[in-house]
């Protein structure tokens, strides 16, 4: 049945088949948890603007007998999803103007970076093909890090630049996915060169997390964060050292909440009531980039996400792992829908959890949608669109009234009442601006109406939009276009028509 992809509706809760699978998720985590290597879980389930659920299982310090819970204000490590802020500081600087393009080359903010490139090329081109954008989605070809580093590096961007003089690219950039925290590291600090006198960590402080209201985020673990936070440990039990990422923390360093991160999944669906970025930069950032092979743990890459297909759906996510703590971050912006997960301890066996749950609620979703009585806007005046068309004296149409003032369209005549059921017939139609409108089918129907030897596709009409001509002297619209069906000069009837047999 169709919609195959039903659009997000306004959800009045509590909505049955919704709670149901909202149980379901709260018992598959709650059964995750256990002592000693995930002592503690926080979760939420976001919808637009709405927090739907929230879970929070096991014990805030595991090794202690006596424990409190974790909330939505527990504070776990966060490792990768990091990532996210860097990716929406070079967005925010993109909007600012303050660089000419996404794909500028990485040299022309970084006048000493060079590498050495052996694919594609004899030649090593100018400017090089590691670009800004293709930093921030794993895409650059850089190494995962700098050669003879580890992720506790305390040096500058400097000498990270020295080091690439003589390094090599993993892969051809633009071409394959490759996992670096080189190119995140390098990208924040090399933006915060330009735009915030090298201070990453302040500009993200000020432009995103104080904007946001994120106040149980950042970079720093003072005692007083420490107390807040749920301990981080192994698989075997063992507390995990609270070890600081140096260089790298751009690419790992951050802690947040279940509360703050929701807030930033708003941000991203585009209902929080503070505006970060753009809709139209927002819609870039959530963009695929690539397919990924297969050896690389994503379907596809984003900046700075690893993107999955489920259900026909693409799950965009960010995952972070770091010593003691593993987070996911996810989104589905088709369906407004966002998942969060922090975890105490290294991932769950048994399957990955976030698909796990979206198992659960992207069938419930599109069920809760389906089943809500659309509401329809009405035109100012329904009088200019009232009336009887046709489409080259072939097919006939009735336009009319309903009883809160949408305006319903219903076709007619001898053949088609007898080929065609009266529900597939009536379409209401949805006023968008000015004489344009947009085709609605109440509920479900057949993606494919089979009459006999021949098939109509109602899924191609459902959505389709009118747009109809301006008013005659009489004040009415002489006809209307149906440009996404290729059919146009529907033309007004004076009258309705009579059919003989």
């Amino acid at each position: 049945m169709c919609p195959r992809y039903p659009d997000p509706v306004h959800l009045d809760h509590p909505i049955p088949i919704l709670k149901d699978a909202l149980g379901k998720v709260d018992t598959l985590l709650q059964h995750k948890v256990h002592s000693p290597g995930l002592p503690a879980l926080s979760a939420i389930v976001i919808y637009n603007d709405t927090v739907l659920w929230t879970g929070n299982f096991g014990k805030r310090n595991g090794s202690r007998n006596i424990s409190a819970p974790p909330n939505e204000y527990s504070i776990y490590r966060i490792g990768s999803i990091s990532k996210i802020f860097p990716t929406i500081m070079l967005y925010k600087l993109w909007e600012e103007r303050k660089m000419n393009s996404l794909d500028d080359p990485l040299e022309r903010y970084a006048e000493n970076f060079t590498i050495k490139n052996p694919w594609g090329h004899l030649r090593e081109s100018k400017p090089s093909s590691v670009t800004l954008r293709r930093m921030a989605s794993q895409l650059s070809g850089l190494p995962r890090r700098l050669r003879s580093t580890s992720l506790m590096w305390k040096g500058t961007t400097q000498e990270a630049l020295g080091l690439l003089q003589d390094d090599v690219l993993v892969v051809d950039p633009g071409t394959r996915c490759h996992y670096s925290n080189l190119a995140f590291s390098l990208l924040a600090h090399v933006l915060a060169e330009q735009a915030a006198e090298g201070k990453y960590q302040h500009w993200v402080s000020e432009n995103i997390l104080e904007r946001l209201g994120m106040e149980d985020t950042g970079f720093d673990i003072t005692p007083t964060i420490h107390s807040r936070m749920a301990a981080g440990v192994y698989g075997s039990g063992q507390v995990a050292p609270l070890y600081d990422l140096g260089w790298y923390r751009p690419s790992g360093q951050m802690f947040s909440t279940a509360a703050d991160l929701a807030k930033l999944a708003m941000v991203f669906l585009g209902t929080y009531h503070r505006r970060l970025l753009e809709p139209e930069t927002l819609k870039t950032m959530l963009t695929p980039l690539l397919r990924c092979s297969r050896e690389y743990f994503a379907n596809k890459t984003g900046t700075p996400w690893e993107i999955n297909e489920q259900l026909g759906y693409d799950i965009i996510r960010k995952d972070g792992d770091i010593d003691g703590y593993s987070a996911t971050f996810s989104l589905i912006p088709k369906l407004r829908l966002s998942f969060i997960v922090l975890m105490a301890g290294p991932r769950p066996q048994g399957g990955d959890i976030v698909a796990q749950t979206y198992d659960y609620l992207i069938p419930s979703m599109e069920s809760a949608f389906r089943e809500v009585e659309k509401k329809l806007n009405p035109p100012p005046s329904p009088t200019p669109y009232v009336g009887y068309f046709t489409f080259s004296n072939l097919t006939f149409y009735e336009i009319k009234v309903g009883v809160r003032g949408e305006l319903i369209m219903q076709q007619f005549g001898t053949h088609v009442e007898k080929l065609i059921p009266k529900n597939y017939r009536t379409i209401k139609l949805h006023h968008l601006k000015e004489r344009t409108f947009q085709v609605v089918f109440d509920k479900e129907f057949p993606c494919t109406l089979h009459l006999g030897s021949a098939s109509i596709s109602l899924e191609i009409q459902n959505g389709q939009v009118f747009n109809f001509y301006p008013f005659d002297n009489k004040g009415l619209s002489p006809g209307f276009d149906a440009p996404g069906l290729n059919t146009y000069n529907i033309l007004r009837m004076q009258r309705k028509p009579v059919f003989y047999t």
